[in-house]
């Protein structure tokens, strides 16, 4: 009995086999698969592909830039314009602290849409390409 183990340690042949296994020199070598990076950038060059980098960008760059300048936007208002933040909108509450709990706001509303987005645009699609990828590893002798 033979054991076609990757992590075969050389230095404990023998121990559990039978007397007639052959060492590991005498095994013969699996046949080469191709390389992974070959399929990988086949699918990276693939106009699927680059339609699924599009849609991620579209929303991604407009959607950081957007909730950047907004934060930046109470950064500087808050350290330059401080009685603007200090004015009161109802009680106790102040401009401020209606900008920061928009901060928060923004973020959940900034995250649902990406959620959204990505459910709605571009999972069904990368679906597509993971499955078209693996049955390209598949096909060239990849794995099985």
């Amino acid at each position: 009995m033979t054991y076609d183990d990757p992590w075969y340690d050389a230095l404990a042949s023998g121990w559990g086999e039978s007397a007639a296994a052959a060492p590991p020199s005498a095994r013969p070598e699996p046949k080469a698969a191709p390389a992974a990076a070959d399929i990988y950038l086949e699918v990276q060059r693939s106009a699927a592909f680059q339609e699924v980098r599009r849609r991620y960008r579209r929303f991604v760059v407009p959607g950081a830039v957007a909730f950047l300048v907004w934060y930046v936007a109470y950064v500087v208002t808050a350290t330059t314009v401080p009685g603007l933040m200090a004015r009161p909108v109802a009680g106790a509450l102040n401009v401020g602290m209606l900008a920061g709990l928009g901060q928060f706001l923004t973020t959940f509303l900034l995250t649902w849409a990406y959620v959204r987005h990505a459910r709605l645009r571009r999972d069904r699609a990368a679906l597509e390409l993971r499955w078209d990828t693996q049955e390209l590893a598949r096909g060239r002798g990849g794995a099985a």
